[in-house]
C-alpha cells in the first residue's frame, strides 16, 4: 500500500504529482503547482479529464484550443471566496502562465469525452455551512454530483474552523454497491492558517485492516484508498482542504461508521 501522507517536493514548480500508479489505485490523480509570476505549467490530458483549480493567485490559461483569459481573484485561500476553475476534457492540452504568485491544483480522473471545456465558478459556487457545533465546516462545491460537468471527477473545497472536526461523523465510500454506497478514491490537499499549524487525519477500516493517523501540515496531501477518513484541527488554526474523488460511477454515496452514526442521526433527525 502506498504511503497515505504525501509531502510536497519543494516550494516552487510541480510540488505534487499523485497518479493512480503512485497511489496504487485506479482512478484519481492530483498535481499541484506553486508558481511565481511568469512561471508556466503545461500538460496534455491524454486519457484523463482535469479540473484546474486556482487555489490562490492568477494565471493566464489556454486549454482545448481556447484562450480563457486570466483566471483567479482569490489571493489567499482563506479569503474563502469562490474559486476560479476550468474543466478540460481528455484528449486536449492546457497551459497556465502565472501573472501573480499562484497555487494551481490539477484534479484528474478518467475521461470519456462526454463534456466540453468550460469554466466552473466563481459564479454558481456558494459557501455553504455543513454540520453543527464543533462539527461545523463550510463547503464550496466545485463539481459535485448535482452538476453534470464531468465524466468522472467530483471536486469540492472545505474550510474547517479552529477546534472543529470535518469529514465527520466518520464515513466511508469504498464499495461499488450503488445506491447504498459508491466506490470513490479520494485525495485531500491540506492548507493551514496560520501556515505553521497542523491538523490530524485518521484513515481506518472498521475491521482494523487499515488504521493510520497522520499529522498533516500546510501543502500536504493525504490519500484515502478505502475506509473512514475524519480530520480535525486544533484551537488557534483553521483548516482548508481540496477534495478530489472518482470511481466507476460519478455518484457520492457513503455509509457512516456504525459506532458514530448516532451523531449524524442526532444532528439530522429527518434523515
Amino acid at each position: 500500500m502506498a504511503d497515505l501522507l504525501v509531502k510536497p517536493r519543494g516550494v516552487r514548480g510541480k510540488v505534487h504529482a499523485v497518479t493512480p500508479q503512485s497511489a496504487g489505485w485506479g482512478y484519481v490523480g492530483f498535481s499541484l503547482y506553486r508558481l511565481q509570476p511568469g512561471d508556466v505549467a503545461a500538460e496534455v490530458t491524454g486519457e484523463t479529464e482535469v479540473i484546474l483549480v486556482l487555489v490562490e493567485g492568477k494565471a493566464q490559461v489556454t486549454a482545448a484550443g481556447q484562450d480563457w483569459g486570466v483566471l483567479g481573484d482569490r489571493m489567499n485561500v482563506f479569503e474563502k471566496t469562490p474559486p476560479h476553475c476550468l474543466y478540460v476534457p481528455n484528449g486536449h492540452d492546457w497551459q497556465a502562465t502565472a501573472t501573480t504568485q499562484c497555487t494551481l491544483a490539477v484534479c484528474a480522473a478518467p475521461g470519456r469525452g462526454g463534456h466540453a471545456a468550460r469554466r466552473l465558478g466563481p459564479d454558481g459556487i456558494t459557501l455553504t455551512q455543513r454540520g453543527t457545533g464543533q462539527n461545523t465546516r463550510f463547503v464550496n462545491n466545485i463539481a459535485m454530483e448535482a452538476l453534470d460537468v464531468a465524466d468522472s471527477l467530483l471536486v469540492t473545497e472545505v474550510f474547517t474552523p479552529d477546534g472543529n472536526w470535518s469529514s465527520y461523523p466518520s464515513h466511508r465510500h469504498d464499495e461499488d454497491d450503488f445506491p447504498r454506497m459508491t466506490y470513490l478514491e479520494e485525495t485531500y490537499y491540506h492548507r493551514l492558517n496560520p501556515a505553521q499549524g497542523f491538523a490530524v487525519q485518521r484513515v481506518y477500516c472498521e475491521d482494523g485492516s487499515l488504521d493510520e493517523t497522520m499529522a498533516v501540515k500546510d501543502h500536504d496531501v493525504t490519500l484515502v484508498p478505502r475506509g473512514h477518513h475524519p480530520c480535525g484541527v486544533p484551537y488557534g488554526y483553521e483548516l482548508y482542504y481540496l477534495n478530489v474523488m472518482a470511481g466507476p460511477r460519478r455518484n457520492w454515496r457513503f455509509q457512516n461508521d456504525p459506532d458514530h452514526d448516532w451523531i449524524y442521526r442526532r444532528d439530522n433527525p429527518a434523515a
